[in-house]
């Protein structure tokens, strides 16, 4: 697809928030805001003529490789939020990208995001092969108070459940979708701080791709103030995930 004649190197675009997307408190989940986040990136990359589409071309795809999230609020049903989105850095492989999410213009997300060219063929890393000098970048402007960390990983773990990977897991890369590591995780949760969103922020890491009938294990972790989540198969590292509580 070309470069759509109203493309701008930051997109704003508005989302109703609807039912299936809302926890029983009415709330967005979790789950959801990531995805809405992920479908605006999407929109962008769609109108700016590095969508993936456009990478199948040349047997291309992004893929996120790891996920900040800053939560002062998350939105409720019916909502109209609106979120906005625009390029940290984008070179070779790689690119960082800023989202934020508004209600009445107040903000009340921020995220920043690392996503990296994967050939779908070869199930590696490439530098894209599409032009992509168009997109103005942003580099000072950041939607988040903090960027990555190291998410603490150790041995001190717990199994907390055991699975196969399944069709309804995976998406069009062919391989499990990255909001389904989080709602795994999540599952695992106690009910309470999920519902009265004690969540501040959460980070994830993904490490390896998943497949069909891969068989993982999620580990859990508790420290004072977080709560750290980790998947493996056949005990090598595949997502590690960091909940920051209030």
């Amino acid at each position: 697809m070309p470069i759509a004649p109203n493309f701008t190197s930051i997109l704003s675009k508005d989302w109703e928030i609807n039912f299936k997307q809302c926890m029983p408190n009415e709330y967005l989940k979790y789950t959801d805001l990531c995805n809405i986040l992920q479908l605006t990136a999407a929109e962008h990359s769609e109108i700016g003529g590095i969508s993936f589409s456009d990478m199948q071309k040349f047997d291309q795809a992004w893929v996120l490789s790891r996920m900040r999230v800053e939560i002062s609020e998350l939105p409720k049903w019916k909502d109209i939020v609106t979120v906005k989105t625009w390029i940290n850095t984008l070179e070779n492989s790689r690119s960082v990208r800023a989202l934020e999410m508004y209600v009445n213009g107040n903000k009340i997300v921020g995220s920043e995001t690392f996503w990296a060219v994967f050939n779908t063929k070869t199930r590696r890393p490439e530098a894209l092969a599409l032009p992509y000098e168009h997109f103005n970048l942003y580099p000072e402007n950041k939607a988040t108070h903090k960027t990555f960390s190291k998410i603490n990983l150790n041995n001190d773990t717990e199994i907390v459940f055991e699975k196969t990977v399944a069709l309804s897991d995976l998406d069009i890369v062919n391989h499990v979708n990255n909001v389904k590591y989080l709602e795994w995780c999540l599952d695992f949760v106690n009910v309470e701080l999920i519902l009265n969103r004690k969540i501040e922020s959460f980070e994830m890491n993904f490490l390896k791709e998943l497949s069909l009938k891969d068989k993982v294990v999620i580990h859990e972790n508790l420290t004072s103030d977080a709560m750290i989540f980790s998947i493996t198969k056949e005990d090598k590292m595949c997502f590690a995930l960091q909940l920051n509580l209030k």
